[in-house]
């Protein structure tokens, strides 16, 4: 099996983890095997994001307006349009080599799915996909945003699960450009709070399964270099 290196993040701010997914990008492009990365994060601040076909029509507010409520904004280079990343949020971001795996970016947002649906399940949620649209669904509800990019064949950014987020914030954009459709989080489908925490060790166990790797316990593995990074780029320790 391939080698992932799993990083728990905790929360994060997005501008200094999106520098080390490029880092990693790099570090992948000359690797002489087949290693991988898998960043688990909540971001905190919150952040609304423009991807490549995002509009800033899709922000309903003036930014000014959304940054003096503490919510960030950037522009992304990662698929998709608007979304919006926060706490109680669980984010993914996968640097994998494709170069490696055959080229397929679209297998790589079904497999990002099926780790999401899979997940969904152990919780007893019945998920699934919707032609014509990328992410996880429940009903016509999204529970789950994917937006990859891919440079010279090795991927990063991912997905975003909803799991307790403030689902109030949605209303400031327009999400994933789709305006006759609802998002959702686990605990309003459950009726009950669930935590990032509760989530996450069954997330990391079936992305490893559903991708194809070894499976290690988040945060094991090359602490000191994780630790290395987030200093330099201000981010929380391991």
């Amino acid at each position: 099996m391939s080698d992932l290196i799993l990083w728990d993040m905790g929360r994060a701010a997005y501008e200094p983890v999106l520098e080390l997914q490029k880092q990693l990008v790099e570090e992948a492009k000359n690797a002489p095997d087949d290693r991988a990365w898998l960043l688990l994060l909540e971001h905190d601040p919150p952040v609304i994001t423009l991807g490549r076909r995002g509009k800033d029509a899709d922000i309903l507010l003036p930014h000014r307006t959304i940054n003096e409520m503490g919510i960030e904004i950037y522009e992304s280079s990662r698929g998709g349009e608007v979304t919006y990343h926060g706490p109680g949020q669980l984010v993914g971001y996968a640097i994998i080599q494709l170069k490696r795996r055959g080229r397929n970016v679209h297998g790589h947002v079904y497999n990002l799915e099926e780790t999401i649906i899979r997940t969904l399940e152990r919780f007893g949620i019945v998920a699934g996909r919707r032609k014509g649209f990328t992410g996880v669904w429940v009903g016509d509800e999204k529970v789950a945003a994917i937006g990859v990019a891919v440079h010279r064949w090795v991927t990063y950014h991912g997905f975003a699960l909803n799991v307790d987020t403030d689902m109030s914030h949605f209303d400031l954009i327009v999400p994933c450009g789709i305006t006759d459709k609802a998002v959702t989080s686990m605990s309003k489908i459950l009726g009950r709070a669930v935590t990032v925490e509760e989530v996450k060790p069954h997330l990391a166990e079936i992305f490893c399964d559903v991708m194809g790797f070894e499976k290690r316990e988040p945060g094991t593995r090359n602490r000191e270099l994780g630790k290395t990074r987030n200093r330099k780029n201000g981010e929380h320790e391991l």
